[in-house]
């Protein structure tokens, strides 16, 4: 389970080294080291470990391809996805055009989601934090009509 989120810098040549924390999750679930990195909803890259990757690439199957929303939406992720490995030093690099469409320049934040991390532009990740503060009682309350029950 990936937890908690560090402030990063991007390498010269596009390497993000992982924190010891993610690298031992990422090892215990993969011992190659092989992660899935993607772009995601929110405009930062996504980085999976392998098995993690496989189940959302196996929820495509059960989608319905008539309907063109799981046709793009496999589309946008699948075809952004890229494998890298872990290197011996506990760094990964991020393909130039991943980090093109997250915008990531020497700066990163990486925050751990469950069972996946998330790269993002240390601005953006820091503006994106600000907006969910703000609105926080109201996202709560729409998705308690809904039926949707967290637990905190």
């Amino acid at each position: 389970m990936f937890r908690g989120h560090s402030y990063r810098s991007l390498d010269p040549k596009g390497r993000l080294m992982l924190p010891p924390e993610y690298r031992e999750e990422v090892f215990r679930h993969v011992p190659d080291g092989r992660i899935m990195l993607t772009n995601n909803f929110d405009g930062a890259v996504s980085g999976y470990p392998m098995p993690a990757w496989e189940e959302v690439e196996a929820s495509f199957k059960e989608g319905n391809k008539l309907d063109p929303r799981i046709r793009d939406l496999e589309r946008f992720l699948i075809s952004g996805a890229m494998e890298v490995t872990v290197d011996k030093q506990g760094r990964i690099l991020i393909p130039p055009y991943l980090r093109s469409f997250a915008d990531l320049d020497k700066e990163l934040v990486l925050a751990g989601v469950g069972e996946k991390f998330e790269i993002w532009n240390q601005g953006k990740f820091e503006e994106r934090r600000r907006q969910v503060g703000l609105r926080i009682d109201a996202d709560l309350a729409a998705l308690a009509e809904l039926g949707v029950s967290i637990r905190l």
